[in-house]
């Protein structure tokens, strides 16, 4: 027998429906305007809506012209060396600062905690001014490692992450290593950090793509050149009299296409450990 569906039910349907399409057309949208736009000359450009076609999708100069006077390789090469670096360091901090905190009671534990969830809730900008400051202060500035050790000093959220996944590691683990006389140090990098795995790439995942996508930090500390990252090179093709969109459209697909692979080849080790780092207990 079929039950008889309410109209309550069915507006909240509808309603569901119609926020979930216009949220991907919101989403969609834009990137499809940006695949557009990359493939129109700059003359076509100035004489065309957004979203009308290219002529062809078969012209390639504004690739070419973006990857080459952006200096997009150096780009990359920034990128790619800022990434290792952040992340390696990032991991093994958040991970260790995480079992210390969660292994060990000692007075000012929960104060510690408790800061860091406070240092979380300032947001990133109100202290630039005395970040900079104290960069400047060091001769940190137009320094790749200087920039590197901006990045690597607030990475709060993996140390929450990382403290999830110790609260369900059970303590008898540490206890049976240290009778069979493992010390601190080997029952975490033995036993410990190789259980979390799924909290790395959850950390990794989510501290990447903010490296990757980071600008306002990179146009700041690296004004030279030849020091920047990904996402400043495309700033090339901005100025005081217009800026030119086809060939920073053109650039944002290549910047998009690296992270678009290695999603596509690590998507299954990707969700696993989301959705590892969803599930408590």
């Amino acid at each position: 027998m079929r039950t008889k569906t309410s109209p309550i039910t069915v507006i909240f349907n509808i309603f569901k429906y119609v926020v979930l399409i216009l949220a991907a057309v919101i989403a969609l949208v834009p990137v499809c305007v940006c695949i557009l736009t990359a493939f129109k000359t700059t003359d076509e450009y100035n004489a065309s809506s957004v979203l009308d076609l290219p002529k062809t999708f078969a012209y390639f100069e504004n690739f070419k012209i973006a990857f080459t006077q952006a200096n997009m390789l150096r780009g990359f090469i920034n990128t790619a060396l800022v990434l290792i670096v952040v992340l390696t360091v990032s991991v093994f901090v958040g991970a260790m600062l995480a079992y210390v905190l969660n292994r060990f009671q000692f007075k000012g534990n929960a104060v510690i905690q408790n800061l860091f969830m406070f240092a979380a809730l300032i947001p990133g900008i109100a202290t630039q001014v005395t970040v900079y400051q104290i960069m400047y202060s060091l001769g940190l500035i137009n320094h790749l490692y200087g920039y590197m050790i901006v990045l690597m000093g607030t990475d709060i959220i993996s140390i929450y992450i990382f403290l999830q996944f110790f609260e369900n590691l059970p303590v008898s683990l540490d206890e049976s290593a240290i009778m069979d006389g493992c010390t601190y140090f080997g029952v975490f990098f033995k036993i410990l950090f190789p259980l979390l795995k799924p909290a790395i790439v959850t950390s990794v995942v989510l501290k990447g793509v903010g490296v990757y996508n980071e600008y306002y930090m990179s146009n700041l500390y690296l004004q030279n050149q030849d020091l920047k990252t990904i996402s400043t090179a495309l700033y090339t093709f901005t100025g005081p009299y217009g800026n030119q969109y086809n060939y920073i459209c053109a650039g944002v697909i290549i910047t998009i296409i690296p992270i678009l692979i290695l999603f596509l080849i690590f998507q299954k080790q990707v969700y696993g450990g989301m959705a590892a780092g969803a599930v408590k207990g």
